[in-house]
């Protein structure tokens, strides 16, 4: 596969900036369930984004919230049985309110369990599937998986069965890595940018599936939405970068260029 035979999408096209310019206006509420981990980062990229991020996570009002919200995020990171009960809930109310949902397959392939129920979660309809390329990889069928939540494969290597992937859920697949794809089985977009550090701050793989999500709560084509918050994502973290010592500071950068970034 060459970029050549792809479509790329970057900041600041007209679109992209389009779209954040609507998540800032309407700060779409942003329904987050989420592993223990990266919870207060993740509400924090919301907020600097300026999207408005609700961490509703018990069982009993999962359903409710995730018929308001804008749209959801399932991440099934640290997750346990009682995890499991909610976050099914809350896919199923998603589904049968027509509400967008992203789900973030964290480490599937690696493990049994979670691998079990982020595929049985794929029958509820995600609008977005979002994961590094071993997790596409393994929630696609491939045999084998990552490193813990690291990806062994390259973000380009799981194209192919992104798209199968995509064809089959009716779901748009997006692939992080040093260049980011976003596919809806037919066309796929390539989102080049970001930074190494990026993947070495907990929570920021993670943080993207709720961004992704914030933005389908203000564009209904899904594959716009995914791309043009990747494209965010990236400039954001590719700016961050060049004025960073180290992973702290790049910390508090990338979120001081979320919240400032404009055309």
């Amino acid at each position: 596969m060459t970029t050549a035979s792809l479509t790329q999408k970057t900041w600041p096209s007209p679109d992209v900036v389009s779209d954040l310019a609507e998540v800032r206006k309407n700060a779409p509420l942003t329904h987050v369930l989420t592993n223990i981990v990266v919870t207060n980062w993740t509400a924090n990229v919301l907020l600097a984004a300026g999207a408005s991020p609700a961490m509703v996570i018990a069982e009993e009002e999962v359903s409710d919230f995730a018929t308001i919200a804008g749209g959801v995020l399932i991440n099934v990171g640290t997750i346990n049985s009682f995890d499991a009960k909610a976050i099914k809930a809350a896919a199923i109310a998603a589904q049968k309110a027509g509400t967008p949902w992203v789900l973030d397959p964290v480490a599937v392939g690696a493990l049994r369990y979670r691998t079990e129920i982020a595929k049985d979660l794929l029958q509820y309809k995600p609008t977005v599937i979002r994961g590094n390329a071993s997790e596409i990889l393994a929630l696609a069928g491939a045999v084998g998986g990552g490193k813990g939540v690291d990806s062994t494969a390259a973000s380009s290597d799981a194209v192919p069965l992104a798209k199968e992937l995509a064809t089959s859920t009716g779901a748009i697949v997006a692939i992080s890595g040093e260049v980011d794809y976003i596919t809806d089985g037919k066309e796929t977009i390539a989102v080049p940018g970001g930074h190494i550090l990026m993947t070495k701050v907990t929570g920021v793989g993670c943080s993207l599936g709720a961004l992704i999500a914030s933005f389908l709560g203000v564009q209904k084509d899904a594959l716009r939405a995914a791309v043009s918050a990747s494209a965010v994502f990236a400039i954001a973290g590719s700016r961050a970068a060049e004025r960073s010592s180290g992973t702290g500071s790049f910390a508090v950068a990338f979120l001081d260029e979320l919240s400032t970034i404009s055309a």
